[in-house]
């Protein structure tokens, strides 16, 4: 573990914090949930927050989450939420339930011929590149409806909402603005396509309280709950990835 404190108890206080935070905005906070970041923390680290209470997980690398996953505890909801390459679709695919990064046609195209070819039925999130920042994944917001489009003929996945990632700066409420564009982005595209968009992927450790008074109904919390990122290594790294 790289926290002294029970990950019970650090939960806890999150926990209390989200609720607050939708207290002060009138949401119900059953609305909200927390994945946890267990991006090179073993499976030490997610038996601790499962017994916790936590259930659902996510994972930014697919190549690190198949080394890790078969080590876990049964029973746990896995998220991708890092970038995903095409050629990573398939085993995405056997490991994730929802993937929080899709960011273009053709990389949802992909994830639908696949899903439909193995038997798949994933959720996927858009992720928005609201801040603009070059370094970031994301598609742009002028962009988006093309990709709306698409999934809207989908049949193997669902798209049930959108993602973004605010730029880290040492005051969170610089974030605010992010997760307000990224909410009413969802609004508009709800209203010009009629379709429902509940899912609110946002805010990280640094700017959660933020996202949650701004609507996000996922949040994905690593170093909050867990410390500093260990180095984990696996016994074995799976390659057996689609050429």
């Amino acid at each position: 573990m790289t926290n002294e404190r029970p990950v019970a108890d650090i939960l806890a206080e999150v926990q209390a914090k989200v609720e607050d935070a939708c207290r002060r905005t009138g949401r119900n906070p059953d609305e909200v949930e927390i994945l946890g970041v267990t991006k090179t923390h073993g499976p030490d680290v997610i038996r601790e927050a499962w017994d916790a209470g936590l259930t659902k997980f996510g994972e930014n690398k697919v190549q690190e989450a198949a080394a890790k996953i078969p080590e876990c505890v049964p029973g746990a909801e896995w998220h991708l939420i890092g970038h995903l390459q095409k050629n990573k679709v398939r085993p995405a695919l056997e490991l994730f339930s929802t993937i929080h990064s899709v960011d273009s046609v053709e990389l949802l195209q992909r994830i639908e011929r696949i899903a439909d070819e193995c038997g798949a039925r994933p959720e996927v999130l858009l992720e928005v590149n609201v801040s603009g920042e070059s370094s970031k994944s994301g598609v742009r917001p002028d962009a988006a409806p093309a990709v709306l489009e698409v999934a809207l003929s989908c049949r193997a996945l669902t798209l049930t909402g959108l993602m973004t990632i605010a730029p880290f700066a040492p005051d969170p409420e610089f974030a605010r603005p992010v997760f307000a564009r990224l909410r009413e982005l969802r609004d508009h595209w709800q209203e010009t396509f009629g379709i429902g968009l509940p899912r609110l992927s946002m805010g990280m450790s640094h700017d959660y309280l933020q996202a949650v008074e701004e609507g996000a109904t996922w949040l994905r919390l690593g170093t909050v709950l867990f410390g500093a990122r260990p180095r984990w290594q696996p016994q074995r790294i799976q390659e057996n990835w689609e050429p």
